[in-house]
């Protein structure tokens, strides 16, 4: 098997102790430079239509979220698998800390369905979680990570990607959180939702884009998986194509945010799948101003903005266990559950290389 120990991250210590697949022509890698991104469009794109999961992701939106990575050094957080010099597999690594001081190291990754079921993807894992305990065991000794501070490995996935599910469940993950993905088929009889008294929905003027952020970031804080954000977070949300903020409903009592939707559409994905569909996504109301009806209301005028703009179905996401019983707001405006995708995690404790 050939190991290119590009930038040391695929090397020895990483690989002691590992089973390597028997297959001719396999090697391992980093990234290296822009001539990647089409081979990791491509491994993500066949993925995920093998497995039922819905993208319009493009070689340029991939390009972009690179430029924003967080906690992420691509050249050493960035794994590719080649089979006599194709990419059949893409996985990268990063971590995170939750409001509450859990430390979370992210995972994600796609391996062409031929070459599934063959070792590949297990190995794939073994890395990325090498990997991510090893920085973990550095975070500590530096000081940055204190030693009681809980510490899990994660990845979310669609319910459809059988394949992940298996794998992950069969190396002692277990399911922490399920997201409900749900759809408005329609956008007639939009319900009456009148305005609290006092607030009013004014244009998103760009000197508002700061105050939008912090007080979205505020309102989620109580949620669960809450990540405490990054400069790099504020600037890839507004450098994202489908960022558009003449759809924003944004409610405001005075010089104070008081709740919004951001909705926003995907024309990408509305071409590729022949739809016209909206998204009333980043729904949340300050403490201050909860319990009025509020949220009811914007979303109410986002459906009609979406409207406007002919679309002819809306989507949302939401946490299966929101304590604000979201769900049921949601469903009263005529959304309904169409898919679910589910936040899999395993808790470790032991250092690089211990077992």
């Amino acid at each position: 098997m050939k190991i290119i120990m590009d930038n040391l991250m695929i090397c020895a210590d990483l690989l002691h102790g590992i089973h390597l697949p028997d297959i001719p022509g396999l090697s391992l890698r980093n990234f290296r430079d822009e001539r990647d991104f089409p081979r990791i469009h491509r491994v993500i794109a066949e993925s995920a239509q093998a497995d039922q999961v819905e993208t319009a992701e493009t070689v340029e939106d991939i390009t972009r979220r690179f430029q924003y990575l967080h906690h992420c050094d691509p050249f050493r957080d960035v794994l590719l698998v080649e089979i006599s010099g194709e990419t059949v597999g893409y996985g990268r690594v990063w971590w995170e800390v939750e409001s509450s001081g859990a430390w979370i190291g992210a995972m994600t990754g796609a391996l062409l369905p031929e070459w599934r079921g063959l070792g590949i993807g297990r190995l794939m894992l073994t890395l990325a979680e090498k990997r991510l305990r090893a920085i973990a065991f550095q975070m500590e000794r530096s000081g940055e990570l204190a030693p009681a501070a809980r510490r899990f490995f994660e990845m979310w996935i669609s319910f459809y990607e059988q394949d992940k599910r298996a794998l992950l469940e069969a190396h002692g993950y277990t399911i922490a959180r399920v997201e409900n993905l749900m759809k408005r088929p329609n956008l007639e009889d939009i319900p009456d939702a009148p305005m609290p008294e006092g607030l009013e929905v004014r244009p998103v003027l760009p000197e508002h884009y700061r105050l939008i952020w912090d007080a979205a970031q505020e309102a989620f804080q109580d949620h669960w998986g809450y990540l405490l954000p990054s400069e790099e977070d504020f600037y890839a949300w507004q450098s994202d194509p489908d960022f558009d903020p003449t759809l924003f409903q944004v409610a405001w009592d005075g010089d104070q945010v008081a709740g919004m939707v951001m909705t926003w559409i995907n024309q990408q994905e509305n071409v590729k799948y022949n739809r016209k569909r909206g998204y009333t996504e980043g729904i949340c109301v300050r403490r201050p101003w909860r319990r009025r009806g509020l949220a009811r209301a914007l979303l109410a005028r986002s459906l009609r903005a979406l409207k406007d703009r002919q679309m002819e179905e809306a989507y949302l996401s939401v946490d299966s266990q929101n304590l604000n019983q979201a769900f049921r707001l949601y469903e009263s405006v005529g959304f309904c559950l169409d898919r679910q995708t589910a936040c899999y995690r395993k808790e470790f404790f032991d250092e690089p290389g211990s077992k």
